[in-house]
């Protein structure tokens, strides 16, 4: 923390002139020698911490509201791109590929949420000569926009979700696909993910309210206010799958992941692999979606995410162009970093493994810690953390970017950590979680902390008996679980 750091202060204007005089045609890349990291929190830390140890020169944004963030004090160097606003600073292309120029970054990489499936984005940086860390512009492009995804799962004969055949643009249009689907169904953001932008609808009456707060939503986290209607499948299991390709034509899978204890549409607890699933399904899985990537010749870390019915049926639901917030339980249990190799892939190197050499041990589970009140609804909650201890032990991990003092803000995500358990086998992930979480402080906000350990002993879950709408159905008050 001692180690100085340069800071490049926010000057209020958009240095425009710096297209007029950086742009480049494209070049044979180069060994990527100095990455900016477009994020912030924990996945930017992460990936930093990652960068460092690969002896890559990282550079941290950050909006005038993160000046103390952690990540702008471990990287490298640290530059300001704007007010706290999300629209002026984490989501302003121009002012990021600014900050990549006058810092000489070579490569941007931009984790998860923001700017991280933005085709737009990537083609910037194609145009500019600066290394995105994901997945080509086109490549992102067919599979980030789901609309385009399902048509080319469904054309490909892979099992897609009944619903609109593109973006419905106006509330009678939505009204029109409804009557034709039937109720329930499921409004979804074209961009992003992570719950953001998705509205269950199972009454008419409702339509209006839930189309409004679905584009609305879709707007302020992903700069786009596109929507698609689906046919809402009830009380599935959600399970994806991790994939890494290289430019050279190899693609393998990393097993995958189980996150069917959702709320709201957002994940809550996630575990790896997937247990009480038959072993052909799940290779049925792994092949489908080795398929699916190949297709539109995929490069780069993606995950693909599917709805599993009782009865044994899969939907294909979207493809993630980027690194996942679950990421570190697939890395737990297959002993690969994963972001280190999404970078190598950036360099061009070949993957250092073939499907072959994955081999999955023990079991993983991630608790989402966030700043909210479960007491009020699971209300935001912010100020100061006055205090703090972070579990540890064997079979603990804890990703995060907070730290004693820290000012949680209302401006964007309420995640503060991920824990991260890792047994033999999923009763000994359990019993870990449960120390892990035990031994959590975290003083001056209110936090789910309380309500995750409800969540871990709660028999549903110990039973792995759970699917998405467990919470939903079974308590009227979560709290009361």
């Amino acid at each position: 923390m001692s180690r100085p750091i340069k800071v490049v202060e926010y000057t209020g204007t958009n240095n425009r002139d710096f297209f007029a005089t950086s742009a480049k045609n494209s070049q044979k890349l180069r060994p990527i020698k100095k990455v900016l990291v477009a994020n912030r929190g924990e996945i930017a830390v992460r990936i930093i911490r990652t960068l460092k140890d690969m002896g890559i020169k990282s550079v941290a944004v950050f909006s005038s509201a993160d000046k103390d963030s952690l990540h702008a004090t471990i990287a490298d160097e640290a530059i300001c791109i704007g007010p706290a606003s999300v629209k002026d600073s984490y989501l302003n292309k121009i002012q990021i590929i600014n900050a990549a120029i006058v810092t000489g970054a070579d490569a941007i990489h931009p984790g998860f949420g923001f700017l991280s499936e933005n085709p737009g984005f990537a083609r910037m940086c194609e145009i500019y000569n600066i290394k995105f860390i994901g997945p080509t512009s086109r490549a992102m492009a067919m599979m980030g926009d789901k609309e385009v995804s399902k048509k080319m799962m469904k054309d490909a004969g892979i099992p897609v979700i009944e619903g609109s055949d593109g973006v419905v643009e106006s509330l009678e249009e939505a009204s029109r696909v409804v009557e034709s689907l039937g109720l329930p169904v499921i409004i979804k953001a074209r961009s992003g993910g992570g719950g953001k932008g998705m509205r269950l609808v199972e009454d008419m009456s409702d339509l209006k309210r839930q189309f409004d707060s679905a584009r609305k939503e879709a707007e302020n986290a992903f700069g786009d206010s596109g929507v698609y209607i689906e046919k809402y499948i009830r009380s599935p299991r959600h399970i994806e799958v991790q994939l890494i390709a290289d430019e050279h034509g190899n693609i393998v899978h990393l097993g995958a992941r189980d996150c069917s204890l959702q709320m709201n549409h957002q994940k809550v607890i996630e575990e790896a692999p997937p247990e009480g699933i038959d072993q052909d399904i799940l290779d049925q899985l792994y092949e489908t979606s080795i398929k699916a990537a190949k297709s539109v010749s995929y490069t780069s870390v993606g995950t693909i995410e599917y709805l599993l019915d009782k009865d044994g049926s899969y939907y294909f639901m979207e493809m993630n162009t980027r690194i996942q917030v679950e990421h570190p339980i697939t890395e737990m249990i297959t002993g690969i970093d994963i972001v280190r190799d999404q970078v190598l892939v950036a360099c061009q190197e070949s993957l250092p493994y073939s499907q072959e050499d994955i081999l999955i041990r023990g079991h993983a589970m991630e608790c989402r810690v966030n700043a909210y009140d479960s007491n009020n609804n699971f209300l935001p909650s912010v100020g100061k953390i006055e205090g703090l201890n972070m579990p540890g032990g064997y079979g603990v991990r804890v990703d995060s970017a907070i730290y004693q003092g820290y000012e949680v803000l209302p401006f964007y995500d309420s995640m503060l950590a991920k824990v991260i358990s890792y047994g033999k086998d999923r009763d000994e992930a359990i019993r870990i979680m449960n120390r892990a979480l035990e031994e959590l402080v975290i003083d001056g906000v209110k936090t789910n902390v309380g309500f995750n350990l409800k969540l871990i002993n709660d028999p549903v879950f110990i039973e792995n008996k759970h699917d998405t709408s467990y919470l939903e159905r079974s308590i009227d008050d979560t709290r009361t679980l």
